[in-house]
């Protein structure tokens, strides 16, 4: 046992240790000693304004860097206001360690609510039905050994939130460290006969399809496949969550969204699809009324997430990035990518032409970021009409360049993420939310002002849930609950020091304003009054529909 020291610094120097650089949380009687105890370690604690900042800003960090997100909670309430981002990052497997207080052990009374400050029954399991793991430290001296095993499990593919909670008397005990137990970890071994069926069909196939999911872009997979699509001639679609996988100049990389029925035919047309890290949601699937393929190769950590959405004629069980090169390394190169890379252009000149017609704002605003945002932005999309043009349409230049809640659809997800993403990554976070989400979260104005962040959050302001209101409209619905009148948003953000502008539209001032707004330091608000049609990408709008 090593030098004896308290249980909140034993947490500390484990995170320290880890290499954690930035923790995200909110104070609390009962965990006011990890708050000390970071002091001495030089990791930047950012103070937030609601829990569920706390969890978001963590994803947000966690999907900018592909390194662990914290957040530091208290007791009772203010863990159970995690949850919502907690199953945000469960959704989307973002690696999330939330570090919540617990009562006292020696007032804890097994099967008895006794009344404590705080307690609850079983409070870490509240969040077992939203995490990867949950662990309940037993005694002061497990703490340090607790905390790097909850990062390991969190960290390992397929990668997710975890839970860990501390009595909070162990926080304040002196006590030695204990050792590091070995824990066993399941190896994945590729089926060598699988790989030789899957690089058949592939060599075979007349019409080759890669689809990539997140698990491609979390292992960085993104050169492998490129590579490997051009060896095929295969155009690649990508999810929302490996949105920037490929770069947009890439011969193979099919336009976005694969909602859109020109790109959708990549997919009704092939003969052989390879599914690299990815389980065919039902958003990006139009909840699996696309056809099963004739064939399917699925590269996957988890067989049974390959396996339950469309099942796979040849599961290759592995890392994406290993996998996928293996199978590159074999495969002889065919002489069409130039013919492929002149379809895929045509197609993304018919959807251009689309999005003009349909909805020309939208048009000027997607215009604009790629006009405008440099490599190193961040673009983090909240639930919102806008953010869902994004999600669809956006080209995002490199891998973990854009976030967006579409693991589950979390309202309110935009604006506490950037505050993660901009902690952790060089360049800028451009956080485009519409009124009701930033609202969930607008107390945040204060966090990115005291840290100054380099954060631009762009409001759309429709005057209430957009969304819903087209949902209402499109059921001969009257508009109830989903209209508001809004706040003074630039006032409001000026009360807190931050710099805001109001525009109408997207044309040229929404341009220009953005353009100076993310060339700058500090952060700052940029409210457009706009109302936009929803894009193909949201459900109402799916072509595919079911048959009766």
């Amino acid at each position: 046992m090593a030098g004896v020291t308290s249980g909140a610094v034993q947490l500390t120097d484990a995170l320290a240790e880890l290499g954690v650089g930035t923790v995200f949380g909110l104070p609390g009687v009962h965990n006011l000693p990890i708050w000390e105890a970071v002091a001495g370690t030089g990791i930047r604690l950012i103070g937030v304004r609601h829990e569920q900042t706390a969890g978001y800003a963590a994803d947000g960090y966690a999907r900018a860097t592909g390194r662990l997100g914290v957040a530091v909670v208290t007791t009772g309430p203010g863990a159970a206001n995690t949850l919502g981002a907690v199953g945000e990052a469960m959704a989307s497997a973002s690696p999330v360690l939330v570090i919540a207080t617990d009562i006292p052990s020696g007032l804890r009374r097994p099967g008895v609510v006794r009344g404590v400050l705080h307690e609850t029954s079983d409070q870490a399991a509240m969040f077992a039905p939203v995490t990867k793991a949950t662990f309940t430290v037993e005694s002061a001296e497990d703490i340090a050994r607790t905390v790097r095993h909850a990062a390991e499990v969190a960290q390992r593919p397929q990668s997710g939130p975890v839970y860990l909670g501390i009595p909070t008397d162990f926080l304040h005990q002196e006590t030695g460290r204990a050792a590091d137990a070995d824990y066993p970890v399941a190896e994945l071994t590729l089926d060598p006969a699988a790989l030789d069926s899957a690089r058949e069909l592939l060599a075979n196939a007349e019409r080759p399809l890669i689809w990539a999911g997140g698990g491609a872009l979390r292992s960085g997979a993104g050169a492998e496949v490129g590579e490997l699509a051009e060896r095929l001639a295969a155009p690649v679609v990508t999810t929302f969550a490996a949105r920037g996988l490929l770069p947009p100049g890439h011969p193979c990389l099919a336009p976005n969204p694969v909602h859109a029925p020109e790109v959708g035919a990549l997919w009704d047309e092939a003969d052989v699809v390879l599914a690299v890290g990815t389980d065919f949601d039902g958003l990006m699937t139009q909840n699996w009324l696309m056809p099963q393929p004739p064939k399917l190769v699925a590269i996957n950590v988890d067989a049974e997430d390959a396996a339950k959405n469309y099942p796979p004629d040849v599961l290759l069980l592995g890392d994406a990035r290993e996998v996928t090169a293996k199978l590159a390394g074999a495969l002889p190169a065919r002489s069409t990518v130039d013919e492929l890379a002149e379809r895929l252009v045509g197609i993304g000149e018919r959807l251009r032409h689309r999005v003009q017609a349909e909805e020309p704002q939208a048009a000027q605003f997607l215009d604009a970021l790629e006009d405008v945002l440099t490599s190193a932005t961040v673009v983090v999309s909240d639930m919102c009409v806008a953010g869902y043009w994004a999600g669809g349409f956006h080209r995002a230049p490199a891998p973990r360049t854009f976030a967006y809640p579409m693991g589950w659809g979390t309202l309110g997800f935009g604006f506490p993420a950037s505050i993660g993403v901009a902690a952790a990554a060089p360049g800028r976070a451009i956080c485009v939310t519409g009124d009701g989400g930033f609202l969930y979260g607008c107390g945040e104005l204060a966090t990115i002002a005291q840290e100054r962040l380099p954060v631009t959050v762009v409001i759309v302001d429709d005057g209430g849930y957009g969304m819903l209101r087209f949902d209402q409209d499109q059921a001969g619905l009257a508009q109830r609950g989903v209209n508001w009148t809004s706040p003074d948003f630039v006032a409001m953000a000026e009360s807190f020091g931050v710099r805001a502008r109001r525009v109408e539209g997207f044309g040229d001032e929404f341009r220009k304003l953005l353009g100076e707004f993310v060339y700058t330091d500090e952060p700052n608000v940029l409210v457009v009054g706009a109302t936009l049609k929803p894009p193909l990408n949201t459900s109402p709008r799916w072509y595919r529909k079911e048959s009766r």
